[in-house]
């Protein structure tokens, strides 16, 4: 294959030429005459401008730290995690369940990238390090989109069913967890979890804040109907939340067009470097975005186990013995042993009686073929009803998709493996597993997952909300609070003739339905607070509820808030006592994916988890605290340091390999702002890519908080941070 290039333009040859350039942004935009030829491009794209990323991300998902990054406990702790998953396992299986033309496709993007690699060096960080290029294969692509499923799973369901368990283990009563999670704890068995010994943690906190991993926990998007828009044309909109305080950013953003003069195509929008396609983005005829839907797709169950078996009935069966070495650069290799069966992989050692915990992910296996079919014909689907059909099969993880086109429909589709559990059962507890009733009975088909198609109220929002309404069945348990959904819903009702203006404008909205909740009932107590803080006070009685930098009373109810979750939960005696509370909040997702449960109580007239106290007392108490910490602008405490994947926070910040960012927003504002500083590492949650499209054109309008490349000398490494803070878009163009 010919490879001439310049700072501009290269030019390859697939099956037929590929012309690859830059927009004056440094997106890639890439000509050729067919897809397939166009997906090499996109390979090669990859690999030039974001090949340490994915390299790196491979050697994390191969669970291969040890060996070729680093040899410390921090990688030793990702390596076993991935270990444990093994989601290689089925790439035999997954590679032979490929149409012909969907293998020819995914080996031209598998071509492209390897041909970028032939002609050019290793990242000179990897190189750095010892490492060595293997060709990029079938196997690689279906570990990249595994990982972007499983790693946001693992943090969010996981978590919160193993958080239920030590609740139970920690004396929590049952009338208690009902609130937090109401008509979920069927077949919770107190009495038996007690006895549940848990061995390491389902999600390890190396994983929780390894900056290469991709954490998708919320996010927002929305279609409007040709009635509410000035172009008569439907419009999408997206903004994904993953971690923003990174460099490169996550999504890679690329313009494809092929085809001939009588019949040209095209996509454009973001792309996730080492799969091929587009994740969010559109055709000349489709428009298409994804949410995490919270889908409950991992469960856990209760074995029983002794001599290395586990009981099934009155039977007792052996668990499948798995060993793994883990090599390492600095002492022989270490053997560890896995134990699985039917219902996954065994927490702990079965030769040591006792109850132990299963945990099996529904898209671990079987998922592969079906999710890269879809991610292809997505591109050539012309109408909403066809992409509707097409997503719904992506099973290796869990989505809410919207989807818009030119004809003038609107549409939403649940995408996921949910399992088909014993009825009455949410999945949210962990059951006896040898009582075959609690088995998974098979998956449940896509015509039965929530979706709808053109609403009378002619928009559709999703915000990681419960949608189970849309649905035959309910795949949601714990979907995130309604608040951002909500303040969407608000807007986009009243909406009439709205264009791209309109909607960048609704991005950047920083109004809290969940700050309006609590100051319905807290402005009343205000003028019981004392007069001492006359000011402070003052401030929360004028605040318009807006998330700004420079607001004080932000600063304040934020103060307030955390002073009352102390006050309701921290009670040593029933509670979770405050320092389990404080490692709650902070060194775990479980309250910055799932705080509407704990709002849910705490906007209560009356809750178990009161106790003796009125509400008014509990709120008063935590005000007063509040009013005496001191008054700064909320945006004081919004610093964060975007990190360099491999060097963050290692370097000089004048060397250029991070950059300084303002946060703006909270956990409940349509632009998201969630900081989390724990487990040794800072990391945050905002829009990762911001993405409009009005059919009436063939564009979007986009920022994404980084630039095209992973290279930090390129001029694009970093280009589109400062767009992004200052809410300024950037056009993608189809020709």
């Amino acid at each position: 294959m010919g490879n001439q290039s310049s700072a501009q333009s290269v030019r390859l040859t697939g099956s037929g030429p590929v012309h690859l350039t830059r927009n004056a942004d440094g997106v890639p935009v890439i000509e050729t005459e067919g897809l397939n030829d166009a997906l090499f491009g996109l390979g090669y794209a990859h690999a030039r401008d974001r090949g340490m990323q994915m390299l790196l991300l491979r050697t994390l998902g191969r669970g291969e730290a040890c060996e070729k990054l680093k040899a410390t406990p921090e990688m030793l702790g990702i390596d076993l995690y991935f270990r444990r998953w093994n989601l290689g396992s089925d790439v035999a299986e997954e590679s032979a369940a490929l149409s012909s033309a969907d293998r020819a496709t995914l080996q031209s993007y598998c071509d492209g990238l390897n041909h970028y690699f032939a002609h050019a060096p290793m990242p000179w960080e990897l190189r750095l390090l010892g490492c060595r290029f293997e060709p990029w294969t079938f196997a690689d692509v279906f570990l990249t989109a595994k990982i972007a499923g499983l790693v946001a799973l693992a943090q969010t369901q996981a978590e919160a069913e193993r958080f239920i368990v030590q609740c139970v283990q920690n004396g929590i009563t049952r009338d208690k967890l009902e609130e937090l999670f109401p008509g979920h704890l069927n077949g919770l068995d107190e009495a038996l979890l007690r006895q549940v010994v848990l061995g390491e943690a389902v999600v390890p906190e190396e994983i929780a804040w390894a900056s290469a991993l991709p954490r998708m926990v919320a996010s927002n998007n929305w279609a409007l109907a040709g009635s509410k828009t000035a172009s008569g044309k439907p419009m999408l909109c997206s903004d994904p939340h993953l971690e923003v305080n990174r460099l490169p950013a996550v999504w890679y953003e690329a313009v494809l067009r092929w085809g001939s003069a009588e019949r040209r195509c095209f996509a454009l929008g973001a792309t996730l470097p080492g799969v091929p396609g587009v994740i969010i983005g559109r055709t000349p005829h489709l428009a298409w975005s994804p949410t995490y839907a919270f889908m409950d797709c991992i469960d856990s169950w209760i074995e029983d186990c002794k001599d290395g078996k586990y009981r099934r009935g009155n039977e007792w069966l052996p668990f499948k013995v798995r060993k793994e070495f883990i090599r390492s650069k600095k002492s022989p290799p270490k053997e560890v042993v896995f134990y699985e069966n039917d219902h996954g992989v065994l927490d702990g050692n079965p030769s040591q009686p006792g109850y132990k915990l299963t945990t099996q992910w529904s898209a671990r296996t079987g998922t592969s073929a079906k999710s890269v079919h879809a991610a292809i014909a997505i591109l050539t689907a012309e109408t909403v009803e066809a992409g509707q059909a097409i997503l719904g099969k992506l099973s290796n993880s869990s989505w809410n998709w919207l989807l818009a086109d030119e004809a003038g429909n609107i549409g939403y589709q649940m995408s996921g493996q949910m399992p088909r559990r014993r009825p009455g059962t949410s999945g949210l507890v962990p059951l006896p597993g040898w009582d075959p009733e609690n088995d998974w009975h098979g998956f449940e088909p896509p015509e039965h997952l929530p979706r709808a198609l053109n609403p009378k109220k002619d928009f559709l929002v999703t915000a990681n909300e419960d949608l189970n309404r849309y649905g035959k069945v309910h795949p949601q348990n714990l979907p995130m609070a309604d608040y951002r959904a909500a303040r969407l819903r608000q807007k986009l009702s009243a909406a009439r003739e709205v264009g791209i203006a309109h909607m960048q404008a609704l991005q950047m909205d920083f109004y809290s339905k969940q700050a309006e909740g609590f100051m319905t009932l807290l402005n009343p107590l205000l003028s019981e607070a004392g007069e001492a803080f006359g000011e402070a006070k003052q401030l929360l009685l004028q605040w318009d509820l807006y998330y700004r930098n420079d607001s004080q009373a932000a600063h304040l109810f934020e103060a307030f808030y955390r002073e009352l979750i102390l006050e309701v939960f921290g009670n040593a005696e029933g509670g979770f006592g405050n320092h389990v509370l404080s490692n709650v909040f902070g060194e775990t997702c479980i309250f910055f994916d799932f705080y509407g449960n704990f709002d849910r109580i705490m906007l209560a007239e009356r809750s178990v988890w009161f106790g003796q106290r009125s509400r008014k007392d509990l709120y008063l108490t935590a005000l007063k605290r509040a009013l005496s910490t001191p008054l700064e602008p909320y945006g004081k405490a919004r610093h964060v340091r975007m990190a360099h994947l491999l060097f963050g926070k290692k370097l000089p910040l004048w060397m250029g390999f991070d950059r300084e960012l303002i946060i703006p927003g909270s956990r409940a504002t349509v632009h998201q702002g969630q900081i989390y500083r724990a487990a040794g590492r800072e990391t945050s949650f905002a829009p990762s890519y911001r993405f409009i499209t009005d059919f009436v054109t063939q564009e979007a309008h986009t920022n994404l908080p980084g630039g095209p490349s992973d290279r930090r000398f390129s001029r694009w490494y970093a280009n589109g941070v400062e767009d992004w803070a200052r809410g300024n878009y950037k056009v993608l163009a189809s020709g």
